[in-house]
């Protein structure tokens, strides 16, 4: 099955639950979430769903210096973003809930 299209789906989920761990430059957001399995995830994916959730006021962000390359800008998850993570965690729950019930079902028609 290509996953891609499912990934899109759910990358902003993914990436307030990355981020409700723990606060993260872009790459790292990226690194942490195929660690988690979902390996066919894109870098610019990450960074534009980054930016857009950012922009909507679901993470603040702040730079960190680094003496061995450029500076980093960290990603951290709001009150706001808490609130959309915790109403995609149900929905996707119901969503799953209901595909698991239709693709265990043999022969129920």
């Amino acid at each position: 099955m290509d996953t891609t299209q499912l990934l899109k789906g759910v990358l902003d989920a993914a990436v307030l639950a990355v981020l409700e761990q723990a606060d993260g430059y872009g790459y790292d957001v990226v690194r942490r979430l195929r660690a988690a399995g979902l390996d066919e995830v894109g870098d610019a994916s990450v960074y534009g769903t980054l930016r857009r959730l950012h922009s909507a006021g679901a993470l603040t962000s702040y730079v960190v210096p680094s003496d061995e390359g450029p500076h980093r800008k960290y990603y951290g998850i709001n009150v706001q973003g808490r609130g959309i993570l915790a109403v995609q965690r149900k929905e996707w729950n119901e969503f799953a809930g209901a595909m698991t019930a239709l693709l265990m079902s043999e022969g129920a028609a």
